[in-house]
């Protein structure tokens, strides 16, 4: 029987390769549900293409272009995320790959939990801003968290079939970004053209500036802390500038597994979709003999600040993690559009994470409001 799937932020880059994945391999999945916010002419496309029956643009000024772009498409059309909180509850909808960017993923992802949908994560700031609530959750409807990050997928997969023995620790590869041997006087010019050209990963352009500023590994530690119910000092990070070890395991008698592949963020898609079942693929494979040298250093916090303030929220907790995330997300958006240098995203995070109101705490209603007013807060900062 095939897996209907729902593609919670379709045009990004996880939603443009799940949708190959499953084009691909339609004997086992079909396209149920697609959803965007922008890009109406490649979400029409799409539309077109893989003929979903639903689809919704959260965009709500972009609905009527949508509706003409698809006039003679059966796909029923919907707008607002009202609707992609209702759509991911259809009977209809196995699994939800939840790929939309930032802190938007976070009540779709709750609506689905709620409905009993096993949920193949790609939004790590869900857990992240309110993984206590998430976790929970998850348990009381007894829904499967499937992480699609290379690294928790990678810690997933090396955990199947031990399930009685406990973690000791993990250790999350980062690649360093563009700027992992820069100095933090070096960080000081840095264009937004330098930022957005990862070495080894083909990603969105704010993962990619959050890869930069290493505050995406910080993100993955804390989503790490919920999936797999870890201590922060039990998350370690390396950094890996080859990309092939995604990340390890270590176990109380001291051997550690570790995942390996080629850079290509299409296995740990495919894995969460298909699991427990692994597939045949055409991918490249990985041959040993042209890696002769892996590399692993220890990240430099003094220079890469984000890891530091994500630790913080890690071990402060509450809300904390909320403001991180909101103002995170308010920076890296004034640095794309060059309103703010590179080296001011970690200084304004740190500024709402000092200034703004701890929750020890909070429910779902203050992690809103936490996050609206950090977000009024930071751009309040910028001049």
């Amino acid at each position: 029987m095939k897996k209907r799937v729902a593609i919670l932020g379709s045009t990004g880059s996880i939603g443009t390769q799940t949708l190959e994945i499953i084009s691909s391999n339609s004997d086992l999945f079909e396209v149920e549900v697609i959803t965007a916010h922008n890009n109406v002419a490649l979400f029409a496309q799409q539309i077109h293409k893989y003929q979903p029956n639903v689809a919704v643009i959260t965009n709500t000024n972009k609905y009527d272009e949508l509706l003409r772009l698809t006039a003679n498409c059966d796909t029923k059309i919907y707008c607002g995320i009202q609707a992609v909180c209702d759509v991911v509850q259809m009977d209809t909808v196995n699994i939800v790959v939840t790929a939309m960017v930032g802190y938007a993923g976070l009540d779709p992802t709750i609506s689905a939990i709620k409905a009993k949908k096993t949920i193949a994560l790609a939004n790590k700031e869900t857990l992240v801003v309110a993984g206590d609530i998430i976790t929970k959750l998850a348990i009381e409807n007894k829904t499967h968290i499937l992480p699609v990050d290379s690294e928790h997928s990678a810690i997933f997969q090396c955990l199947v079939g031990e399930v009685n023995n406990p973690i000791e620790k993990i250790i999350l590869t980062a690649s360093g970004g563009p700027f992992r041997n820069f100095t933090a006087d070096q960080l000081q010019k840095v264009t937004k053209a330098q930022a957005l050209n990862h070495p080894n990963w083909d990603m969105g352009s704010k993962i990619t500036i959050d890869s930069a500023t290493m505050m995406n590994k910080g993100f993955e530690a804390i989503e790490a802390k919920w999936l797999f119910d870890l201590k922060p000092e039990q998350i370690d990070i390396v950094v890996h500038p080859q990309s092939i070890v995604h990340s390890l395991v270590q176990f109380q008698d001291s051997s550690i597994k570790a995942q390996l592949g080629l850079p290509d963020m299409r296995m740990p898609i495919i894995y969460a979709l298909a699991f427990p079942n692994r597939i045949k693929t055409n991918f490249e494979r990985f041959d040993f003999m042209k890696y002769p040298n892996l590399e692993f250093h220890k990240p430099d916090t003094k220079v890469f600040r984000c890891i530091d303030l994500a630790y913080q929220a890690m071990h402060k907790g509450g809300n904390i993690p909320c403001i991180m995330n909101a103002a995170n997300e308010i920076a890296v958006e004034e640095f794309l559009n060059e309103k703010i240098p590179f080296f001011k995203i970690p200084e304004l995070i740190e500024t709402a994470m000092n200034n703004l109101s701890f929750i020890l705490k909070p429910s779902l209603d203050d992690y809103c409001q936490t996050d609206l007013e950090t977000r009024k807060y930071v751009k309040s900062l910028i001049k």
